[in-house]
């Protein structure tokens, strides 16, 4: 296979590498989640590369140049590479759509710059194993569908519509103006199995370390959390989100 047109194998397989291949993946239709540009370059087709990332709506990201070696492992990458989804995007309407298909109050699940792709993929398979209608992923500040949230999701993205959202407050909002309850898990909420989950429901989860963003809290209805007993004060996200995904069907 030429260098310009290269693919990975293996963990990195959703990596496109070289000008003319990403040029085509993006005009093929391809989803794209994010195109990588060396830092400071901008010669010959670059130009068009970005254009075309941005038309399709892709995350355009300049990064130094080593880091960009690193990523194609040594190929000729020209300047330019990207990461394909392992999975195409849905829009919030159609998480919506699909409980509606189903006659059921919509239950989603945000994620707040979730950053570990296992972790994400976890909750898509939790989301899939307790009738959850969708997850909801911010467009930059988090991981996106690669293809190690595939895998980690053990075959559920193909039934999890996610979607992938600019601005999460304002998706926030949305549901909102939907009827949707929105709640928080985090520190200091009412206890978990005494909260009312009836209705439409959308379930926040913040990110491994720093927890649910401030803009993000303040658009949230309730805030609910877990009882740590132990000298550890937080649970692996997906561990949480497995637990209050459950407490949710529970109630409804």
């Amino acid at each position: 296979m030429a260098e310009d047109s290269k693919t990975f194998s293996g963990e990195e397989k959703d990596i496109i590498i070289g000008r003319n291949a990403v040029t085509e993946a993006l005009r093929s239709g391809r989803e794209i989640d994010t195109v990588f540009i060396a830092k400071g370059d901008r010669s010959g087709s670059i130009g068009l590369v970005m254009s075309l990332a941005r038309e399709k709506n892709a995350v355009v990201k300049e990064i130094d140049r080593r880091k960009l070696d690193a990523m194609c492992g040594g190929a000729n990458h020209q300047g330019v590479a990207a990461r394909a989804a392992a999975h195409e995007y849905a829009g919030i309407d159609d998480i919506l759509a699909r409980a509606e298909e189903k006659g059921e109050d919509a239950f989603v699940i945000i994620c707040d710059e979730i950053e570990d792709p296992h972790n994400l993929g976890a909750i898509i398979r939790t989301a899939d194993a307790c009738g959850a209608h969708g997850v909801i992923i911010p467009k930059r500040r988090g991981v996106s569908l690669t293809y190690a949230v595939g895998k980690a999701s053990a075959g559920a993205l193909e039934y999890v519509p996610v979607a992938r959202v600019a601005n999460l407050p304002s998706a926030i909002e949305e549901l909102k103006d939907k009827g949707f309850w929105v709640y928080a898990a985090d520190m200091d909420g009412k206890p978990w199995n005494e909260q009312d989950y009836s209705g439409k429901v959308a379930l926040v989860i913040g990110s491994e370390g720093r927890g649910i963003s401030r803009l993000v809290k303040e658009k949230c209805d309730f805030i609910v959390s877990l009882p740590m007993k132990g000298k550890i004060n937080s649970l692996n996200a997906s561990v949480a989100a497995g637990i209050l995904m459950y407490e949710v069907i529970k109630n409804r």
